[in-house]
């Protein structure tokens, strides 16, 4: 492989290409080393609806679901034994990259059940269990940004665990997610603990909040709300990047990253196209920036390697015009704080009605293997 490829310049501008996608079949066929070989991948996130997608394309998964049917295995108990299994194993395959970039990425985000969102208590609990039962160290415990989340990321930082914060739709809530990671890296200072090992990603989402704002601009119905559609998502994870910024310029994150901790890089996630009117790279290649991860579905990740065209940076430098898009939208009468609050919900709510398909998608297998 040339370094000429777009994924290749994309690693090469500081973005760490994640795939957001994993299943049993994927890992045994190695898919997975494919990717990392041709097309620069160097990490995968999974989410409910990604598990209950693999389950039910099932063959993979039989002998597993048959020896877990055999042993009276309980529906949750046989999600979280074939979940932690297929990260396990991914987490083998991106041994090697997690070695040979010290642990910054060959990461594998594995999530806590979404209905406890809204549980810090319950979130804590959960992502110890899963960290201790995948057993890697390049493993990334991915939980809700939601208010209850935030005590949660801190106490699981706390704890030595990494964590890909996931669900972040605005900027206060984005500032509040560093916090919490500030937070728990202090705590885990206090508790002896070598802040190195610790890692973290802040996954914020960009088409699904040009989605929302796109309809209400279509409600909207001028030409001046139509001449912003399809441009909110951009602007607000720019101004994210502004955000990271800023907050490790600190001296308080600079005190701690002088004691080795990481910084908390910034995560495109939601970046496959959702509009057939737009490039189906958008959201690759208008967020290229250092020290950046973005996780792609198969289909933008073949799309960016086939014809993605990457300039170098065009994050920052770009922030006056990022807020004039926000500025004009509130002009207009977009409610930001209802959108991302929106998002938000909707977001959790997609999550558990994943989470439901996987249960009756294990259920049914388990009952099928008796």
């Amino acid at each position: 492989m040339t370094d000429t490829t777009p994924t290749a310049q994309l690693s090469a501008g500081g973005v760490s290409i994640w795939l957001d996608d994993l299943s049993r079949e994927r890992i045994a066929t190695g898919g997975l080393q494919k990717l990392i070989a041709e097309k620069n991948v160097v990490g995968v996130t999974t989410n409910p609806t990604i598990f209950a997608a693999a389950l039910s394309k099932g063959e993979a998964y039989a002998d597993q679901v048959k020896s877990l049917a055999a042993a009276g295995t309980s529906v949750e108990d046989a999600i979280f034994e074939i979940t932690t299994d297929d990260v396990a194993a991914a987490s083998d395959i991106f041994h090697d990259v997690y070695e040979q970039t010290e642990g910054t990425d060959g990461r594998v985000s594995i999530e806590v059940e979404p209905g406890l969102a809204h549980d810090a208590a319950g979130t804590i609990e959960a992502a110890k269990k899963l960290a201790a039962k995948v057993d890697k160290p390049n493993v990334l415990i991915k939980i809700p940004a939601t208010v209850e989340g935030l005590e949660a990321i801190t106490e699981t930082i706390a704890a030595g665990i990494s964590v890909n914060v996931t669900l972040i739709f605005s900027l206060e809530r984005y500032r509040a997610v560093i916090d919490a990671y500030l937070t728990g890296l202090e705590k885990a200072k206090d508790a002896g603990i070598d802040l190195s090992g610790i890692q973290s990603v802040a996954s914020f989402f960009v088409s699904r909040v040009d989605t929302e704002i796109d309809k209400r601009l279509t409600a909207i119905g001028t030409d001046e709300a139509n001449a912003l559609k399809s441009k909110a998502g951009i602007a607000n994870a720019r101004l994210a990047y502004e955000v990271y910024e800023q907050a490790f310029a600190t001296d308080r994150a600079k005190a701690l990253v002088a004691s080795g901790a990481n910084e908390q890089r910034p995560l495109w996630a939601s970046t496959g196209v959702k509009d057939p009117s737009l490039p189906d790279t958008l959201y690759v290649t208008e967020l290229v920036a250092p020290n950046t991860v973005n996780t792609m579905p198969e289909k933008t990740l073949d799309a960016t390697f086939d014809h993605g065209v990457i300039t170098g940076d065009t994050v920052t430098g770009n922030y006056a015009d990022a807020q004039g898009v926000l500025d004009a939208l509130a002009g207009l009468g977009v409610d930001y704080d209802d959108v991302t609050a929106t998002l938000e919900r909707e977001g959790v709510d997609k999550f558990n009605v994943s989470w439901s398909e996987l249960v009756e998608t294990v259920k049914t297998a388990l009952e099928a293997a008796k």
